[in-house]
């Protein structure tokens, strides 16, 4: 047994004080739909709905026991982070000052006051995160703190290590592979260091967001040009220093890249199939069984499902994002005829499982015809090559706008 396993059973041993393990649970929905043993590690069922909370737990139980007297914590965070180390601030009985952006949704802000209760400061600080994280780290230097990072520090590394612990007792061996969600990189360095060459790895990245395929390319972190924002949970610009280092040894061809609209489909899935509620994050190592195919039928296969901290105002996004990358909803640019029955003739195409979702009115294009908004749901992805069929041969014209980012950004 290395070094770092017996740290990471004496962490999760520790944490037993605090809080019970998360599920781990067959799932008979994907394994049977991608013929493997397919398990959930349910970690959006802990206290505060990610694992975060185990990484903060291990690193203040570590200052806190070389130094009772360090009782200020700081940290920044928009999110599970911020929610992990409130909780843990309100256990250890410690204050913890938590600096989040200002443009943090107030649902998230109230949760994290909510699991801190008197313990925790929350200071609303910046438009952008790398103000936040600025005046954060002031802060803590100016009043003597310990600054908690949300993923780069070996101690945080070794508290999400614990999710490995949990799984190999749970299972009671070691799983043929480990399908992981990567944003700074603390789970991913933590589960990899703790079964080696145990088992196989699937290391999940959002395609807006993939620091750790762009690190393993050039052999050190580094910061990405842009970042997608949407899977917050795991929209890194930069890996961890550490997490790199542990790595560094991945195959690259075992890092991935899913899209943000397929995630989508994947949350509404397991919603509407399973009753399961899972943030963007939290979706991502589910999402990747699409792409392994062969590699696991017939295999153990654990997915970490890291985080359940969905806001349902995102819900109508989400859906919306979803039916697009399923094929079932499309926006176009109409050239519509300005003469008395081309309406009626466009809506005659339309059969009992299509829908318009959206009827506007650009401008008229020239004196005969207008130019139409138009987004149309079906329930059957082949349906669209009808519609546009009967289009075309009622002389309409039309441009498919549904994948062009750009321009959906002012007319979707």
């Amino acid at each position: 047994m290395t070094q770092f396993q017996t740290r990471a059973k004496l962490a999760e041993t520790a944490m037993r004080s605090v809080f019970e393990p998360t599920p781990l649970q067959r799932n008979d929905h994907l394994s049977q739909k991608f013929g493997a043993e397919i398990y959930l590690k349910r970690e959006d069922l802990s206290p505060v709905r990610s694992y975060k909370l185990r990484g903060a737990f291990n690193a203040m139980r570590k200052v806190l026991s070389q130094d009772i007297s360090k009782g200020l914590f700081v940290c920044a965070s928009a999110g599970n982070h911020a929610q992990g180390m409130a909780f843990m601030c309100r256990h250890f009985g410690v204050k913890g000052v938590i600096f989040m952006p200002v443009t943090t949704p107030q649902q998230k802000v109230l949760k994290t006051e909510i699991f801190g209760g008197d313990a925790i400061e929350v200071r609303l600080t910046g438009d952008y995160f790398d103000d936040t994280l600025a005046a954060a780290q002031a802060y803590c230097t100016e009043a003597g703190g310990t600054f908690l990072s949300p993923f780069d520090d070996p101690d945080v590394i070794e508290g999400q290590a614990s999710v490995g612990v949990e799984i190999e007792n749970q299972l009671r061996r070691v799983p043929d592979r480990v399908i992981l969600p990567v944003g700074g990189g603390g789970l991913s360095a933590g589960i990899t260091q703790y079964f080696g060459t145990q088992c196989d790895y699937t290391l999940v990245e959002p395609q807006g967001g993939q620091s750790l395929a762009a690190a393993l390319e050039a052999g050190t972190p580094v910061t990405l040009d842009h970042v997608d924002s949407f899977v917050d949970g795991a929209a890194v610009a930069r890996i961890g220093a550490a997490n790199f280092e542990a790595l560094r040894s991945i195959d690259p061809t075992d890092v991935i890249g899913v899209s943000e609209d397929r995630i989508c489909s994947t949350i509404l899935e397991m919603l509407n199939v399973e009753g399961i509620v899972l943030e963007p994050a939290g979706a991502l190592s589910v999402d990747a069984l699409k792409d392994l195919g062969d590699a696991i039928k017939g295999k153990t296969i654990v997915c970490v499902t890291s985080g359940g901290n969905f806001d349902f105002e995102r819900l109508n996004e989400v859906k919306e994002r979803a039916q697009r990358f399923d094929g079932l909803k499309k926006y176009f640019i109409l050239r519509l005829p300005q003469r008395p029955g081309a309406l009626k003739e466009f809506l005659g195409i339309l059969g009992p499982e299509d829908d318009i979702a959206r009827f506007e009115y650009l401008k008229k294009s020239a004196r005969n015809f207008g130019s139409v908004l138009i987004g149309i749901e079906t329930t059957r992805p082949e349906n669209f090559e009808r519609i546009l069929s009967e289009i075309t041969a009622l002389g309409m014209t039309f441009t498919d706008i549904t994948q062009d980012e750009t321009l959906a950004q002012f007319v979707i």
